[in-house]
């Protein structure tokens, strides 16, 4: 059987064969062309361009600030880099709540961007918001757990699911979601059993960030994986240093043009 290595373009059958086979998918995030190009030929096999972008490059203290411009902008770059990944781009906070209607309208801008898939928070709530997009169209991952948009509501960044109550609403969300047309699920900060039993019981694949092994898949925030900051979740493992790299070539960079080593005569054109 082709597995998801051997595809040159992902799809989302290619995701729903992954899953029938038990085949792990990976998924990071990406806000530009440089990183995005990267991940693509690094073989990940779905980018995000997440409203984590707040967090992680724009200088926000969580996701809500961020905007559809922000996102639609993001998403250009992000697919122009792509070329074998599925490109999934974040409906940010206030641009799909309202109606179902809005959040098509919110979709098409992204759509149009680049986005191959359009991401949003919430279960049985947004159930009709998925319902419209997935019937006119348009692929929608959902997303459950810990929604950061959510963040004042659920009290911080807190796991999701501990208790019997908020288990039963996750799975009762997540059979909703799937119901609606979602093509997979974003679990976040779930219980690790839990997770599992949710993916256990979905036909869709379900990626997950802080929820454990048990999920079809796994995303993280490309910034926490790489090392680009001195702080990052307990749950992403540093699989890299980007950011000691690059401080030390700006370093170097001073260093030399300080000490009149740089430009020299290999970089610089003749008279």
């Amino acid at each position: 059987m082709t597995g998801l290595q051997d595809v040159k373009k992902i799809r989302l059958q290619h995701l729903a064969a992954a899953k029938r086979a038990g085949e792990k998918i990976t998924m990071l995030t990406a806000y530009d062309r440089p990183t995005a190009a990267i991940f693509d030929a690094a073989g990940t096999d779905l980018l995000l361009v997440g409203d984590s972008m707040g967090n992680a490059v724009l200088g926000y203290a969580n996701t809500l600030p961020v905007s559809l411009d922000d996102c639609a902008r993001a998403t250009r770059a992000v697919a122009a880099g792509a070329k074998r990944a599925l490109v999934v781009s974040d409906l940010p906070f206030g641009s799909y709540e309202a109606s179902p209607e809005r959040c098509f309208d919110s979709a098409a801008v992204l759509m149009k961007a680049g986005a191959e898939a359009v991401k949003f928070e919430g279960g049985a709530r947004v159930a009709p918001q998925i319902a419209l997009l997935s019937g006119a169209g348009i692929p929608v991952m959902a997303h459950l757990g810990f929604t950061p948009q959510s963040v004042n509501t659920l009290g911080g960044n807190r796991v999701q699911g501990r208790d019997a109550a908020s288990a039963a609403l996750l799975r009762q969300d997540a059979l909703a979601v799937q119901a609606a047309g979602a093509f997979a699920l974003v679990l976040e900060l779930v219980p690790t059993g839990l997770a599992a039993e949710i993916t256990a019981n979905l036909a869709i694949p379900t990626i997950g960030i802080g929820a454990g092994p048990g999920t079809d898949g796994q995303v993280l925030v490309w910034t926490d994986m790489a090392g680009m900051s001195d702080w990052a979740p307990s749950f992403a493992k540093r699989f890299g240093e980007v950011g000691a790299a690059l401080r030390s070539a700006a370093s170097a960079y001073g260093q030399a043009v300080r000490d009149g080593a740089y430009p020299d005569q290999d970089h610089s054109f003749p008279d």
